[in-house]
């Protein structure tokens, strides 16, 4: 499918509700597959990455009912709680979505099942041994493809704990870890090399499991065995999601948007730091912590933007935000450098070599190498086709470079944007984007 994104002729306006947070619907219907007794859940993200995460756990045993709900999921779940996951009939589905592969490994890795997960073309194609590592040191066993990829067959058992430290800083390593703790007897604990998304650790509380962390030692670990309960959670919007929102502000003069309910957890937000380290005129206002720190946005455009640096310490917080921020940083004063992002070229395509191409097309002026990437500014971008590559982020990420374009960018593939957000350029349109056919 070929979108269009054509220049828009005035400023955006208005209040938007973004989905929910991808991060956070993965992990609570997995919390709750795996909980003794029924879970509601409202506000769940309606996409395909998530639909994967549903239909997974269904063939594994929990029992799940959804309504769609204001563009969003409202759910409840009869989890397998101390009984179990039942071995499904056939090969697990999990998409595209490296989340629930992922996180299947762990929670599978403790029962005595066999489970082999697929995936799509793209998703055959992503590394799986840094999850399978740890989880084979504890117990575990798993046949893999050729270059540690999907199908991977988990053969599961009694489990050992394990005190580990990630190689790289992983959320979703590290919570296949902890989950695959709450199945061994002992304590489990995780090291990070540098802060990654906590919403397992924040989380998980809220379904029974104690988790426990330190900040300074960058540690969490969890006590097992231990079963978790279910539990009533309302998802908050998806920063991420709402990060291409900002963007679309930030590139249209006299814009003023309000996005409210927006998870705001600190390990999600390095985009937000950039930008206004970049002299963005952004307003956050922090509502609640329960169990994430949730608020809203407000975002005037108008500033002059100056050009920064962005380190490896903070990638973790940004890195799905990196493909926006480039293009935000092509309208910056001066070289704006993504130093420690080689993690890019294992995401749904290789991320930084595409967005360095895309931009390329668009006029940008681009320089990259094996894990990094300077944008040079002020440029304004041109009209073109470009292919996202069958990528979410990339397919985002150029419609919003067609908004303050020169002519219009056309995007192939872009359908992908259903892996995270469906409805997108429905937000856009009621901002005031007009004329950009899908």
């Amino acid at each position: 499918m070929r979108y269009h994104a054509r220049p828009v002729d005035g400023p955006l306006a208005g209040e938007v509700t973004v989905p929910g947070d991808k991060s956070l619907s993965h992990r609570a219907v997995l919390f709750s597959a795996m909980a003794e007794g029924t879970s509601a859940l409202t506000g769940v993200l309606d996409s395909a990455d998530v639909r994967s995460t549903i239909e997974a756990v269904r063939a594994l045993g929990a029992r799940v009912e959804t309504a769609r709900v204001g563009g969003g999921l409202d759910i409840g779940v009869v989890g397998w709680g101390a009984s179990g996951p039942l071995a499904p009939g056939g090969p697990v589905d999990c998409g595209n979505s490296g989340t629930t592969a992922r996180l299947l490994m762990g929670v599978l890795a403790g029962w005595d099942v066999e489970v082999t997960l697929t995936g799509d073309e793209s998703l055959s194609r992503r590394p799986m041994a840094r999850v399978t590592a740890p989880l084979e040191r504890m117990g575990a066993a798993f046949t893999m493809a050729e270059g540690d990829r999907l199908p991977v067959t988990v053969h599961g058992g009694p489990l050992a704990p394990i005190d580990y430290e990630l190689p790289v800083a992983s959320a979703q390593v590290k919570t296949a870890v902890l989950l695959a703790g709450t199945r061994a007897p002992g304590r489990t604990l995780v090291r990070e090399p540098a802060p990654c998304r906590d919403h397992t650790e924040r989380l998980l509380p809220l379904f029974g499991v104690p988790v426990g962390t330190d900040a300074v030692e960058r540690t969490a670990w969890v006590d097992g065995p231990v079963v978790p309960r279910a539990a009533h959670y309302d998802v908050p919007g998806d920063p991420s999601s709402a990060a291409f929102l900002v963007a679309a502000a930030l590139m249209v003069s006299g814009s003023d948007i309000v996005l409210p309910r927006v998870a705001l957890n600190p390990t999600r937000i390095g985009f937000l730091r950039v930008l206004e380290r970049m002299g963005a005129d952004i307003t956050v206002d922090l509502a609640v912590i329960d169990p994430e720190p949730v608020g809203t946005l407000r975002v005037r455009s108008g500033a002059t933007l100056a050009a920064t640096i962005v380190t490896p310490d903070e990638v973790p917080s940004l890195i799905d935000e990196v493909p926006v921020l480039a293009i935000v940083a092509s309208m910056a004063e001066g070289t704006t450098r993504f130093a420690g992002v080689g993690e890019l070229r294992v995401k749904e395509s290789d991320r930084l070599e595409a967005l360095a191409e895309g931009l390329r097309a668009l006029g940008g002026r681009v320089r990259s190498g094996d894990d990094w990437l300077e944008v040079e500014g002020p440029v304004r971008l041109a009209g073109g086709a470009v292919d996202s590559r069958g990528d979410h982020r990339l397919a985002m990420a150029y419609a919003v470079a067609g908004l303050a374009a020169t002519d219009t960018v056309s995007i192939d593939r872009f359908e992908a944007v259903d892996v995270s957000y469906p409805t997108f350029t429905e937000d856009l349109a009621a901002l005031g984007v007009g004329g950009a056919l899908r």
